[in-house]
């Protein structure tokens, strides 16, 4: 089995209003990966319902009144969804994104760095929790996250020349 993988990443509405997008893109590119899609959308309640319930149970792990929260700031503003691909990119990407709570993210990573609330804040003023990003939890998450977001035709395979790895 390859250790070449794919992630999706998804730099979130609170991402694209703090005009960050970019810096939040080079800390991948800078650390090698290979972005192999990438485009700004802004999807509706039912692609969202799927996205956070169906693949991630959201519901289940975090109840019915976070769910509503994060679905209302998702469809606040576009997003730009992000396919990378590089050897073991699932586990990698996590890393440098950093824990989901900001408040408890390491400095040096996405949020440690551009966030700060708690989840015990963002429940207590009833907000959607600005952690600024989304990436793909395993292997089995980043394969359905990505065909839930980008059909074949919008993917590229082209070789990066700075590390050319062996799929």
């Amino acid at each position: 089995m390859s250790k070449v993988q794919k992630t999706l990443v998804v730099l979130k509405p609170d991402t694209v209003g703090r005009s960050i997008i970019g810096e939040i893109i080079s800390r991948f590119e800078r650390a090698g990966l290979h972005i192999i899609g990438i485009k700004m959308v802004k999807p509706d309640k039912d692609f969202l319902y799927h996205h956070y319930e169906t693949i991630g149970q959201m519901i289940s792990r975090r109840g019915q009144k976070a769910f509503d929260v994060t679905i209302d700031f998702m469809m606040k503003a576009p997003m730009i969804a992000i396919v990378l691909e590089g050897v073991e990119v699932v586990e990698y990407v996590r890393k440098i994104v950093g824990v989901t709570e900001p408040k408890a993210a390491a400095p040096g990573t996405i949020r440690g760095d551009y966030a700060h609330i708690s989840f015990g804040y963002a429940d207590d003023v009833n907000i959607w929790i600005p952690n600024l990003i989304h990436a793909s939890g395993n292997v089995e998450e980043a394969e359905a996250e990505i065909k839930h977001r980008f059909s074949e035709e919008e993917l590229f395979d082209y070789s990066a020349t700075h590390f050319p790895f062996t799929r």
